[in-house]
């Protein structure tokens, strides 16, 4: 699995997911952490469709980390005040990183996380939709 695709599912699944994940790491490693978790801005580039031009569109606050297991580095970064989710997200993509046996079985996890994000997107969505009102069907006199 794609670090993107991973972080992705870290982010908006279960903190608890992560939280054991790094746990995971953490009581069989020594995790070095090269810089604690800060907070930043990021700029946010955007493609403007008419002209297929890029620009910025502004600043995004974000939390970051960076953690060394063995000589392998890993960053952690999380839109938000979140520092424990990005030193959770460094561990765990250092240990990725490094190709540590506990990671092995990590993808089934993962991917189970997935399907509940998109359960649950689904049924906002539900929800939404059930608030639509339809213009056409609607009796003007």
């Amino acid at each position: 699995m794609r670090r993107k695709r991973r972080t992705e599912i870290l982010i908006n699944g279960s903190k608890k997911l992560a939280a054991a994940m790094a746990n995971e790491i953490l009581e069989n490693y020594k995790a070095s952490i090269m810089e604690e978790p800060n907070d930043g801005l990021v700029m946010v580039k955007v493609r403007e469709s008419a002209k297929k031009s890029l620009f910025y569109i502004g600043e995004v606050f974000v939390t970051e980390c960076k953690v060394r297991i063995h000589d392998s580095l890993g960053i952690g970064v999380v839109t938000g005040h979140e520092k424990e989710l990005a030193y959770q997200l460094a561990v765990i993509d250092a240990a990725y990183t490094a190709r540590l046996k506990e990671t092995e079985g990590w993808e089934k996890l993962l991917l189970e996380e997935e399907k509940k994000i998109a359960m649950d997107r689904a049924d906002k969505l539900k929800q939404v939709l059930k608030t639509k009102v339809s213009f056409e069907t609607m009796d003007t006199e």
